[in-house]
C-alpha cells in the first residue's frame, strides 16, 4: 500500500475494514469518524510533580493539542518522564538523570512508533528531556518540533535587600553555612523562596542552555528558548508549534533536512555566545549520532577560536533567563553572529524558512542594556568550553573556564572515589587553596550515569576557593557550576583511563590556552602504575543502572547506549 503523503504511518493503522479493531479502540480517547482522515499528531508531554521544571507542562501540551487539532490534525497527548537533577544532586539518585535522557528518547520513539504517529510535538522542561526528544526526532525522522517549557522567575530574598536567587544559590549558601558565613536561618531563607514556581532553573544552566541550542539548530519555533514559563508568550509558542508539524506534513520537510552539520555548528557557536554548560557537548555528540551527523570534540575546538563569550548569565555572570527574556531572548544575538559570518544563515528551520530568514526583521537590543555584549568588547575572545587532552585525558576533557578563573592552574591532587566523599572534605576544610580535586569513577560506565558534580563544585565557591581549588572529574557538570573545573575526563578510570592512576600529591597542571591537562608523573612510573591497577566491581550487576553500564558509550562520543549494531 502507498503511504498517504498527509498520513504516512496514520494511514496504515486506521484505514481499511481490517484496520476496524485499531478505529474502535480511539473512539474512547477521543476520535470521531472524520478524525480518522486526519494526520495524527502526538504530543508528548514529559509533565510530572517531580520537578517545578516541568510541573506545568500538562498544560502546555493541551494547548499544543489544540494547535495541533485546528490546523487540522487529530492529536494524542501521551507521557514520558523526568527526573529532578536539583533533588537528586549529590546522591545515589542523580546516577539515573543521564539515564533518564535515554529512556525519554526510547519512549518517544517507543509510542510514536508504535501508535502510527505522522508526526509530533515534544515538549520538554528539566535538563534531559530536551536532547532525549531531539533523539528520538532524529531516529523517527517524522514531523516534529520542540517546544521549551520555558524559563523560571528568579526568587527574591528579602532578608538580603530583595537580592535575586536561584537554584545555584541555594547550592552556594551550602558551602557558605559550612565555612560559618551563614547561619541555619539565613540557609533557610535562601532554600524556602530561590524556587518562586514552574519552569527550569533560571540562569545560562543545562535547560536554557539546550533550549538554545535547539532552537539555533532549526527544531523549535523562533523564541521558543526564551520565555517565562508561565507566559501569554509561551501557551501561543505551543499552539503554533502544534500547527507547524502539521505544516511540515504538507511540505514534506523533516527533522534529517533540518539536522545537518551546518545546523549543529549554529547550535554550537550559539552555545558559546550564552557561555552555557557543559552539558552541550556531551548532549549535542548524542543528538549529532542520532541524526548520523559526523561531529566530534574538535568540531567544538574549531568553533571555538572563532566565536566569543557574549552573554553576561549565570553561573559565571550577573544576570538570569529572565532577564534576558526581558531585552528580546537570543534572537538578537543570533543575528549577531549571522552577520558576523558566524552562522550558517542557509541551514533549515522548522518554519520551512533558512535561519537568515527567520532573523531577517529582528530587532537589536535596547539601547544600554548589560546583558549581551557586543562584539567589540566581549566578555571572552574565544570559547569557554575547551577542549582538553593530555596524558591525563588523551580521548579528551571539557573545561568550563570563563577566564575569570585564570587560563592556567597547577596544583597537588587530592583523589576521591565518589563526589560523597569529596563533598565532605571539601564541607570539612580538608581541601585547601593549591588544591585538584579529583573524583572518579563517576563516568558513565563506572558511576554509572556520569553524575553532576554541583555540590562539590557549589561548596567551593561557596567557600571561597574559586579561584584557589581546581576540581577534574570523569563525571559530568551541571550548568550551574563554575570555576576552575575539568569534566567529561576520557577515558573514564572505570576502563582503565589515565585518571584511575592518580594518586594523592601528585602534580596535574591545566592550562586552557595549550587546551591540555597534564599529570606531572614521570611515564615510568605511570606504566608502573598501569600494571598494579586492578579493574573495580560492577556498582549494579542488575536493573536500568546495569544495562545503561552495559551499553553506553565513552563521554567523548556522548554517552549514548545505541551505538550501530554490527551484525
Amino acid at each position: 500500500m502507498k503511504k498517504n503523503s498527509l498520513r504516512p504511518y496514520s494511514s496504515i493503522l486506521v484505514d481499511g475494514p481490517d484496520r476496524a479493531p485499531s478505529r474502535a479502540m480511539l473512539y474512547p480517547v477521543g476520535f470521531k469518524p472524520e478524525d480518522f482522515s486526519k494526520p495524527i499528531i502526538g504530543i508528548a508531554s514529559t509533565w510530572g510533580m517531580v520537578t517545578p521544571c516541568n510541573m506545568h507542562i500538562d498544560q502546555l501540551a493541551r494547548e499544543a493539542e489544540t494547535g495541533a487539532n485546528e490546523a487540522g490534525g487529530k492529536s494524542i497527548v501521551f507521557n514520558t518522564i523526568t527526573v529532578s537533577d536539583g533533588i537528586s544532586m549529590g546522591t545515589e539518585g542523580m546516577k539515573y538523570s543521564l539515564v533518564s535522557r535515554e529512556v525519554i528518547a526510547d519512549s518517544i520513539e517507543t509510542v510514536v512508533g508504535a501508535e502510527g504517529m505522522d508526526g509530533f510535538v515534544a515538549i520538554g522542561g528539566c535538563d534531559k528531556n530536551m536532547p532525549g526528544a531531539l533523539m528520538a526526532m532524529a531516529r523517527l525522522n517524522r514531523a516534529a518540533v520542540f517546544v521549551y517549557g520555558g524559563t523560571i522567575l528568579p526568587g527574591c530574598l528579602t532578608t538580603d535587600n530583595d537580592r535575586k536567587v536561584d537554584i545555584v544559590s541555594v547550592f552556594e549558601a551550602v558551602g557558605q553555612h559550612a565555612a560559618g558565613k551563614l547561619d541555619d536561618r539565613g540557609l533557610q531563607a535562601v532554600e524556602s523562596c530561590a524556587i518562586p514556581g514552574p519552569g527550569s532553573c533560571g540562569g545560562m544552566y543545562t535547560a536554557n542552555t539546550m533550549a538554545s541550542a535547539i532552537e539555533a539548530l532549526g527544531m523549535s519555533l523562533p523564541n521558543s528558548s526564551a520565555q517565562n514559563a508561565i507566559s501569554p508568550a509561551k501557551k501561543d509558542d505551543c499552539r503554533r508549534a502544534g500547527a507547524c508539524v502539521v505544516q511540515m506534513l504538507k511540505t514534506g520537510l523533516r527533522p534529517l533536512d533540518i539536522l545537518t552539520k551546518k545546523a549543529f555548528e549554529n547550535a554550537i557557536a550559539v552555545v558559546i555566545a550564552l557561555g552555557g554548560s557543559t552539558n552541550a557537548v556531551l548532549h549535542l555528540l548524542a543528538i549529532a549520532h542520532a541524526a548520523k551527523v559526523k561531529l566530534s570534540l574538535d568540531d567544538f575546538t574549531r568553533i571555538g577560536k572563532r566565536v566569543p563569550v557574549l552573554a553576561d548569565l549565570k553561573p559565571s555572570g550577573k544576570h538570569l533567563m529572565s532577564e534576558l527574556v526581558a531585552i528580546g531572548g537570543i534572537r538578537p544575538l543570533m543575528k549577531t553572529l549571522l552577520e558576523a559570518g558566524l552562522l550558517h544563515g542557509d541551514a533549515l528551520t522548522v518554519t520551512g524558512q533558512t535561519m537568515a530568514q527567520t532573523l531577517a526583521n529582528v530587532q537589536p537590543y535596547p539601547a544600554g542594556q548589560t546583558i549581551i555584549r557586543p562584539m567589540s568588547d566581549p566578555i571572552k575572545k574565544d570559547s569557554h568550553l575547551v577542549i582538553l587532552r593530555g596524558n591525563l585525558a588523551p580521548e579528551g576533557a571539557v573545561a568550563k573556564i570563563s577566564g575569570k578563573e585564570g587560563l592556567r592552574f597547577t596544583g597537588k591532587a587530592t583523589v576521591f572515589e565518589s563526589e560523597e566523599k569529596a563533598l565532605q572534605a571539601i564541607l570539612k576544610g580538608t581541601v585547601k587553596k593549591g588544591h585538584v580535586v579529583v573524583i572518579r569513577s563517576e563516568g558513565p560506565k563506572g558511576g554509572p550515569g556520569m553524575r553532576e558534580m554541583l555540590s562539590p563544585t557549589s561548596a567551593i565557591m561557596g567557600k571561597g576557593l574559586g579561584k584557589d581549588v581546581a576540581l577534574i572529574t570523569d563525571g559530568r557538570f551541571s550548568g550551574g557550576s563554575h570555576g576552575f573545573v575539568v569534566g567529561h575526563v576520557t577515558p573514564e578510570a572505570y576502563v582503565g583511563g589515565p585518571i584511575a592512576l592518580v594518586k594523592n600529591g601528585d602534580k596535574i597542571t591545566i592550562d586552557a590556552e595549550k587546551r591540555l591537562v597534564t599529570l606531572e608523573v614521570p611515564a615510568s612510573e605511570l606504566k608502573a602504575r598501569r600494571k598494579a591497577w586492578k579493574p573495580m566491581k560492577p556498582r549494579y550487576t542488575r536493573g536500568v543502572l546495569a544495562k545503561y553500564a552495559a551499553h553506553v558509550t565513552s563521554a567523548s562520543l556522548g554517552a549514548v547506549t545505541d551505538m550501530d549494531l554490527k551484525l
